[in-house]
Protein backbone atom coordinates (compact mmCIF):
# COMPACT_ATOMS: atom_id res chain seq x y z
CA UNK A 1 0.00 0.00 0.00
CA UNK A 2 1.36 3.29 -0.54
CA UNK A 3 1.05 6.63 1.26
CA UNK A 4 -2.03 7.67 2.64
CA UNK A 5 -0.64 11.12 3.75
CA UNK A 6 -2.91 14.03 2.36
CA UNK A 7 -1.44 16.90 0.69
CA UNK A 8 -2.08 20.06 3.22
CA UNK A 9 -1.97 23.81 2.29
CA UNK A 10 0.00 26.15 4.71
CA UNK A 11 -2.23 27.10 7.27
CA UNK A 12 -3.78 30.28 7.38
CA UNK A 13 -3.80 33.35 9.36
CA UNK A 14 -6.37 32.86 11.76
CA UNK A 15 -8.74 35.92 11.81
CA UNK A 16 -9.57 37.45 15.42
CA UNK A 17 -12.25 36.55 16.85
CA UNK A 18 -15.51 39.51 16.52
CA UNK A 19 -18.55 38.48 17.49
CA UNK A 20 -20.15 42.23 17.58
CA UNK A 21 -20.93 41.17 13.84
CA UNK A 22 -22.40 37.65 14.84
CA UNK A 23 -24.89 39.62 17.21
CA UNK A 24 -25.72 42.57 14.90
CA UNK A 25 -26.59 39.40 12.08
CA UNK A 26 -29.08 38.00 14.78
CA UNK A 27 -30.27 41.40 15.52
CA UNK A 28 -31.29 41.70 12.01
CA UNK A 29 -33.08 38.67 12.14
CA UNK A 30 -35.82 39.32 15.06
CA UNK A 31 -38.53 41.80 13.41
CA UNK A 32 -38.82 38.87 10.85
CA UNK A 33 -39.93 36.86 14.08
CA UNK A 34 -41.74 39.82 15.37
CA UNK A 35 -40.14 39.55 18.95
CA UNK A 36 -37.80 42.79 19.83
CA UNK A 37 -34.95 41.05 21.66
CA UNK A 38 -33.98 37.03 21.81
CA UNK A 39 -32.99 35.29 25.34
CA UNK A 40 -30.15 33.09 24.90
CA UNK A 41 -29.53 30.28 26.99
CA UNK A 42 -28.08 27.24 25.11
CA UNK A 43 -24.71 27.23 25.91
CA UNK A 44 -23.44 26.51 22.34
CA UNK A 45 -25.33 29.66 21.70
CA UNK A 46 -24.23 31.70 24.12
CA UNK A 47 -20.40 31.32 23.00
CA UNK A 48 -21.20 31.88 19.53
CA UNK A 49 -22.44 35.47 20.93
CA UNK A 50 -20.25 36.43 23.38
CA UNK A 51 -16.98 34.13 23.67
CA UNK A 52 -17.94 32.80 26.96
CA UNK A 53 -17.97 28.98 27.23
CA UNK A 54 -19.78 28.16 30.71
CA UNK A 55 -22.23 25.71 31.75
CA UNK A 56 -24.46 28.54 33.31
CA UNK A 57 -25.09 31.68 31.30
CA UNK A 58 -27.50 33.62 29.07
CA UNK A 59 -27.40 36.35 26.70
CA UNK A 60 -30.09 39.15 25.94
CA UNK A 61 -29.58 40.55 22.77
CA UNK A 62 -31.93 43.45 21.49
CA UNK A 63 -33.24 44.52 17.70
CA UNK A 64 -30.81 46.93 18.28
CA UNK A 65 -27.56 44.88 18.79
CA UNK A 66 -27.06 45.36 22.33
CA UNK A 67 -26.05 42.99 24.55
CA UNK A 68 -26.42 42.32 28.11
CA UNK A 69 -25.00 38.48 29.46
CA UNK A 70 -25.66 37.46 32.66
CA UNK A 71 -23.53 34.73 34.89
CA UNK A 72 -22.44 33.52 38.11
CA UNK A 73 -19.58 33.37 39.91
CA UNK A 74 -17.52 31.03 38.94
CA UNK A 75 -17.36 32.68 35.12
CA UNK A 76 -17.79 35.98 35.63
CA UNK A 77 -14.37 37.28 35.43
CA UNK A 78 -13.75 35.52 32.45
CA UNK A 79 -17.03 36.55 31.18
CA UNK A 80 -15.92 40.27 31.99
CA UNK A 81 -12.69 39.63 30.44
CA UNK A 82 -13.63 37.95 26.97
CA UNK A 83 -16.85 39.26 26.29
CA UNK A 84 -15.84 42.84 24.56
CA UNK A 85 -18.96 44.88 23.84
CA UNK A 86 -20.63 43.22 26.07
CA UNK A 87 -22.38 44.36 29.33
CA UNK A 88 -21.58 41.70 32.34
CA UNK A 89 -23.67 40.78 35.57
CA UNK A 90 -23.47 38.21 37.97
CA UNK A 91 -26.28 36.37 39.22
CA UNK A 92 -26.82 32.75 39.64
CA UNK A 93 -30.46 33.13 37.94
CA UNK A 94 -29.03 33.96 35.03
CA UNK A 95 -32.38 34.06 32.68
CA UNK A 96 -34.72 35.27 35.13
CA UNK A 97 -31.85 38.13 36.19
CA UNK A 98 -31.76 39.14 31.82
CA UNK A 99 -36.06 39.63 32.26
CA UNK A 100 -35.74 41.26 35.28
CA UNK A 101 -33.68 43.87 33.56
CA UNK A 102 -35.42 44.19 30.34
CA UNK A 103 -38.36 44.72 32.44
CA UNK A 104 -36.10 47.72 34.64
CA UNK A 105 -35.20 48.94 31.07
CA UNK A 106 -39.22 50.14 30.18
CA UNK A 107 -41.15 49.46 26.77
CA UNK A 108 -43.74 46.62 26.23
CA UNK A 109 -42.06 44.29 23.62
CA UNK A 110 -41.87 40.32 22.79
CA UNK A 111 -38.85 38.43 23.49
CA UNK A 112 -38.03 35.09 21.90
CA UNK A 113 -36.88 32.44 23.77
CA UNK A 114 -34.87 28.89 22.74
CA UNK A 115 -37.80 26.79 21.76
CA UNK A 116 -35.10 24.07 20.42
CA UNK A 117 -33.36 23.78 23.63
CA UNK A 118 -35.44 25.92 26.80
CA UNK A 119 -38.08 22.88 28.47
CA UNK A 120 -41.17 23.70 28.53
CA UNK A 121 -41.20 23.05 32.12
CA UNK A 122 -38.03 26.23 32.02
CA UNK A 123 -40.77 28.06 30.09
CA UNK A 124 -43.72 27.62 32.20
CA UNK A 125 -41.22 28.51 35.44
CA UNK A 126 -40.02 31.57 33.02
CA UNK A 127 -43.58 32.93 32.18
CA UNK A 128 -44.80 32.72 35.89
CA UNK A 129 -42.03 33.68 37.77
CA UNK A 130 -42.38 36.99 35.61
CA UNK A 131 -46.00 36.72 35.05
CA UNK A 132 -47.00 40.49 36.20
CA UNK A 133 -43.83 41.77 33.96
CA UNK A 134 -44.46 39.36 31.34
CA UNK A 135 -47.81 38.23 30.63
CA UNK A 136 -49.19 41.78 29.91
CA UNK A 137 -51.82 41.93 32.68
CA UNK A 138 -50.94 45.68 33.74
CA UNK A 139 -51.38 47.03 29.83
CA UNK A 140 -47.74 46.33 28.91
CA UNK A 141 -44.71 44.72 29.86
CA UNK A 142 -43.08 41.33 27.68
CA UNK A 143 -44.26 38.70 26.29
CA UNK A 144 -42.22 35.69 25.69
CA UNK A 145 -42.30 34.36 22.80
CA UNK A 146 -40.91 30.31 21.73
CA UNK A 147 -38.99 30.57 18.25
CA UNK A 148 -37.11 27.84 17.05
CA UNK A 149 -32.96 27.87 15.92
CA UNK A 150 -33.33 31.90 15.73
CA UNK A 151 -29.39 31.72 16.41
CA UNK A 152 -28.92 28.10 14.71
CA UNK A 153 -29.76 29.74 11.41
CA UNK A 154 -27.62 32.53 11.90
CA UNK A 155 -24.80 30.39 12.84
CA UNK A 156 -25.19 28.59 9.73
CA UNK A 157 -22.95 30.78 7.74
CA UNK A 158 -19.51 30.53 9.19
CA UNK A 159 -16.69 33.42 9.21
CA UNK A 160 -13.41 32.80 8.14
CA UNK A 161 -12.31 32.35 12.01
CA UNK A 162 -14.87 29.91 12.45
CA UNK A 163 -13.30 28.31 8.90
CA UNK A 164 -9.96 28.16 10.08
CA UNK A 165 -10.97 26.68 13.01
CA UNK A 166 -12.14 23.63 11.17
CA UNK A 167 -9.59 23.21 8.74
CA UNK A 168 -7.22 22.63 11.56
CA UNK A 169 -9.64 20.10 13.39
CA UNK A 170 -10.17 18.39 9.92
CA UNK A 171 -6.29 18.89 9.15
CA UNK A 172 -5.95 16.57 12.51
CA UNK A 173 -8.05 14.19 11.59
CA UNK A 174 -6.28 13.72 8.30
CA UNK A 175 -2.89 13.18 10.03
CA UNK A 176 -4.52 10.45 12.72
CA UNK A 177 -5.98 8.40 9.88
CA UNK A 178 -2.76 8.25 8.29
CA UNK A 179 -1.05 7.68 11.29
CA UNK A 180 -3.26 4.93 12.42
CA UNK A 181 -5.05 3.11 9.08
CA UNK A 182 -1.36 1.61 7.94
CA UNK A 183 -1.28 -0.35 11.23
CA UNK A 184 -4.42 -2.00 11.22
CA UNK A 185 -4.72 -5.44 10.92
CA UNK A 186 -6.33 -8.93 11.47
CA UNK A 187 -6.90 -9.63 15.23
CA UNK A 188 -7.06 -5.44 15.78
CA UNK A 189 -10.44 -4.98 17.88
CA UNK A 190 -12.87 -2.41 16.70
CA UNK A 191 -12.36 -0.83 20.03
CA UNK A 192 -8.80 -0.64 19.73
CA UNK A 193 -8.66 0.96 16.52
CA UNK A 194 -11.24 3.44 18.28
CA UNK A 195 -8.94 3.98 20.97
CA UNK A 196 -6.06 4.38 18.55
CA UNK A 197 -7.80 7.03 16.65
CA UNK A 198 -8.84 9.27 19.28
CA UNK A 199 -5.48 8.92 20.68
CA UNK A 200 -3.60 9.94 17.90
CA UNK A 201 -6.03 12.88 17.75
CA UNK A 202 -5.57 14.39 20.89
CA UNK A 203 -1.32 13.76 20.76
CA UNK A 204 -1.65 15.89 17.28
CA UNK A 205 -3.19 18.75 19.12
CA UNK A 206 -7.13 17.86 19.40
CA UNK A 207 -8.80 19.12 22.20
CA UNK A 208 -10.56 16.02 22.28
CA UNK A 209 -12.34 13.53 19.56
CA UNK A 210 -15.02 15.14 18.35
CA UNK A 211 -18.11 12.61 19.16
CA UNK A 212 -17.41 8.98 20.06
CA UNK A 213 -15.67 7.31 17.15
CA UNK A 214 -17.20 4.49 15.21
CA UNK A 215 -15.68 1.18 13.89
CA UNK A 216 -17.64 -0.98 12.56
CA UNK A 217 -15.60 -4.24 10.93
CA UNK A 218 -17.35 -7.01 8.47
CA UNK A 219 -20.62 -7.38 9.05
CA UNK A 220 -21.31 -4.57 11.58
CA UNK A 221 -20.37 -2.33 9.03
CA UNK A 222 -24.08 -2.91 7.84
CA UNK A 223 -25.16 -0.48 11.16
CA UNK A 224 -24.60 3.30 10.48
CA UNK A 225 -23.86 3.86 13.73
CA UNK A 226 -22.43 0.92 15.58
CA UNK A 227 -20.58 1.37 18.62
CA UNK A 228 -16.98 -0.20 18.50
CA UNK A 229 -17.02 -4.00 20.21
CA UNK A 230 -14.25 -6.38 21.56
CA UNK A 231 -14.80 -7.98 16.91
CA UNK A 232 -12.05 -8.51 15.94
CA UNK A 233 -10.99 -7.13 12.49
CA UNK A 234 -11.08 -10.37 10.22
CA UNK A 235 -9.16 -10.96 6.82
CA UNK A 236 -11.89 -10.35 4.07
CA UNK A 237 -13.36 -7.30 6.03
CA UNK A 238 -14.17 -3.82 5.23
CA UNK A 239 -13.52 -1.75 8.04
CA UNK A 240 -15.74 1.84 8.41
CA UNK A 241 -13.91 4.55 10.89
CA UNK A 242 -16.49 7.71 11.30
CA UNK A 243 -14.29 9.93 13.83
CA UNK A 244 -13.14 13.55 13.89
CA UNK A 245 -11.16 15.94 15.98
CA UNK A 246 -12.43 18.58 18.13
CA UNK A 247 -10.46 21.61 17.78
CA UNK A 248 -10.89 25.55 19.65
CA UNK A 249 -14.61 24.10 19.95
CA UNK A 250 -15.13 23.20 16.21
CA UNK A 251 -15.93 19.42 15.01
CA UNK A 252 -14.29 17.75 12.29
CA UNK A 253 -16.37 14.78 10.83
CA UNK A 254 -14.66 12.08 8.68
CA UNK A 255 -15.29 8.71 7.59
CA UNK A 256 -13.20 6.18 5.69
CA UNK A 257 -13.96 2.73 4.99
CA UNK A 258 -11.06 0.09 4.11
CA UNK A 259 -10.06 -3.08 2.91
CA UNK A 260 -8.65 -5.92 4.98
CA UNK A 261 -7.44 -8.54 2.35
CA UNK A 262 -8.27 -8.57 -1.09
CA UNK A 263 -11.67 -7.53 -1.65
CA UNK A 264 -14.53 -9.47 -2.91
CA UNK A 265 -15.63 -8.30 -5.95
CA UNK A 266 -19.38 -7.55 -4.72
CA UNK A 267 -17.08 -5.47 -1.87
CA UNK A 268 -15.27 -3.26 -4.58
CA UNK A 269 -18.25 -2.71 -6.42
CA UNK A 270 -20.44 -1.35 -3.38
CA UNK A 271 -17.18 0.85 -2.66
CA UNK A 272 -17.07 2.24 -5.97
CA UNK A 273 -21.21 2.77 -5.85
CA UNK A 274 -20.54 4.83 -2.86
CA UNK A 275 -17.50 6.38 -3.91
CA UNK A 276 -18.90 7.81 -7.29
CA UNK A 277 -22.16 9.20 -5.12
CA UNK A 278 -19.69 10.95 -2.58
CA UNK A 279 -18.40 12.68 -5.42
CA UNK A 280 -21.30 13.50 -7.10
CA UNK A 281 -22.98 14.90 -3.48
CA UNK A 282 -19.42 17.07 -3.40
CA UNK A 283 -19.85 19.20 -6.61
CA UNK A 284 -23.65 19.18 -6.09
CA UNK A 285 -22.60 21.68 -2.99
CA UNK A 286 -22.86 25.50 -3.89
CA UNK A 287 -24.63 28.22 -2.62
CA UNK A 288 -28.56 28.29 -4.34
CA UNK A 289 -28.77 25.02 -4.12
CA UNK A 290 -31.08 23.25 -2.54
CA UNK A 291 -30.91 20.31 0.54
CA UNK A 292 -33.28 18.11 -1.36
CA UNK A 293 -31.45 18.56 -4.61
CA UNK A 294 -27.56 17.92 -2.95
CA UNK A 295 -29.36 14.76 -1.15
CA UNK A 296 -31.01 13.44 -4.37
CA UNK A 297 -27.76 14.21 -6.50
CA UNK A 298 -26.21 11.18 -4.74
CA UNK A 299 -29.13 9.34 -3.47
CA UNK A 300 -30.35 8.80 -7.24
CA UNK A 301 -27.24 7.21 -7.71
CA UNK A 302 -27.36 4.53 -5.30
CA UNK A 303 -31.26 3.93 -6.02
CA UNK A 304 -30.48 3.37 -9.66
CA UNK A 305 -28.39 1.00 -8.68
CA UNK A 306 -30.63 -1.25 -6.98
CA UNK A 307 -29.55 0.06 -3.19
CA UNK A 308 -31.89 2.72 -2.70
CA UNK A 309 -33.60 0.89 0.22
CA UNK A 310 -29.93 0.41 1.87
CA UNK A 311 -29.16 4.31 1.67
CA UNK A 312 -31.28 5.09 4.86
CA UNK A 313 -30.17 8.18 6.26
CA UNK A 314 -29.19 11.64 5.10
CA UNK A 315 -26.44 12.87 2.60
CA UNK A 316 -24.96 15.26 5.49
CA UNK A 317 -25.17 17.90 8.20
CA UNK A 318 -24.09 21.40 8.78
CA UNK A 319 -20.99 21.38 11.26
CA UNK A 320 -19.35 23.85 13.36
CA UNK A 321 -19.82 24.37 17.35
CA UNK A 322 -22.15 21.26 17.36
CA UNK A 323 -21.18 17.91 15.16
CA UNK A 324 -24.83 18.20 14.06
CA UNK A 325 -25.97 21.60 13.03
CA UNK A 326 -28.23 23.66 10.51
CA UNK A 327 -28.58 22.96 7.98
CA UNK A 328 -29.57 18.78 7.02
CA UNK A 329 -29.16 17.66 3.54
CA UNK A 330 -32.26 15.35 2.98
CA UNK A 331 -34.65 14.20 0.82
CA UNK A 332 -37.19 15.97 2.81
CA UNK A 333 -35.12 18.99 3.74
CA UNK A 334 -35.77 22.51 2.94
CA UNK A 335 -33.96 25.57 2.10
CA UNK A 336 -30.69 26.82 0.66
CA UNK A 337 -27.60 26.73 0.88
CA UNK A 338 -25.06 29.72 0.85
CA UNK A 339 -21.73 31.14 0.44
CA UNK A 340 -19.28 30.03 3.90
CA UNK A 341 -21.69 27.14 4.93
CA UNK A 342 -19.67 24.02 6.52
CA UNK A 343 -21.45 20.54 5.86
CA UNK A 344 -21.02 17.01 5.42
CA UNK A 345 -21.51 14.96 2.56
CA UNK A 346 -21.66 11.08 3.77
CA UNK A 347 -23.96 8.64 1.77
CA UNK A 348 -23.54 4.87 2.75
CA UNK A 349 -24.93 1.36 1.57
CA UNK A 350 -25.65 -1.18 4.43
CA UNK A 351 -26.13 -4.84 3.78
CA UNK A 352 -28.07 -6.79 6.88
CA UNK A 353 -25.34 -9.36 7.18
CA UNK A 354 -22.75 -9.03 5.35
CA UNK A 355 -21.51 -5.25 5.88
CA UNK A 356 -21.41 -1.62 4.51
CA UNK A 357 -19.25 1.60 3.10
CA UNK A 358 -19.59 5.20 3.86
CA UNK A 359 -17.48 7.82 3.02
CA UNK A 360 -17.40 11.28 4.17
CA UNK A 361 -16.25 14.42 3.85
CA UNK A 362 -16.57 17.78 5.68
CA UNK A 363 -16.50 20.95 2.99
CA UNK A 364 -17.61 24.46 2.92
CA UNK A 365 -19.65 25.63 0.15
CA UNK A 366 -17.93 28.75 -1.66
CA UNK A 367 -19.23 30.50 -4.59
CA UNK A 368 -16.14 29.66 -6.25
CA UNK A 369 -16.77 26.08 -5.76
CA UNK A 370 -16.85 23.71 -2.72
CA UNK A 371 -13.41 23.67 -0.21
CA UNK A 372 -12.85 20.47 0.76
CA UNK A 373 -11.54 19.80 4.03
CA UNK A 374 -11.08 16.63 4.44
CA UNK A 375 -8.10 15.49 2.20
CA UNK A 376 -7.38 12.08 2.92
CA UNK A 377 -7.49 9.75 -0.22
CA UNK A 378 -10.96 8.29 -1.22
CA UNK A 379 -9.68 5.21 -3.04
CA UNK A 380 -10.12 2.04 -1.99
CA UNK A 381 -7.17 1.59 0.98
CA UNK A 382 -6.27 -2.68 0.79
CA UNK A 383 -4.49 -3.43 4.14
Amino acid sequence: MGAVRPARAARRRVPSVNHAPRRARLAAALSEHGVTAVLVTWPVNVRYLSGLASSNAAVLVTGAGEALLATDARYVETARRVCEGVEVIEDRDVAGALLRRARESGGPGRIAVEATHMSVGAFHALSGQHAGEYAGEHGGGHVLVPVADLVETVRAVKDEGEIEALRRACAITDEAFSRVVERIAPGMTESELARRLEAAMVELGADKPAFDTIVAAGPNGSIPHHSPSGRPIEPGDLVTMDFGALHDGYHADMTRTVAVGRPAAWQRDLYDLVREAQRAGRHAVRPGATAGEVDAAARDLIAAAGHGEHFGHGLGHGVGLEIHELPFLGPNRTGRLEDRVPITVEPGVYLPGMGGVRIEDTLVTRDEGPELLTLSTKELLVL
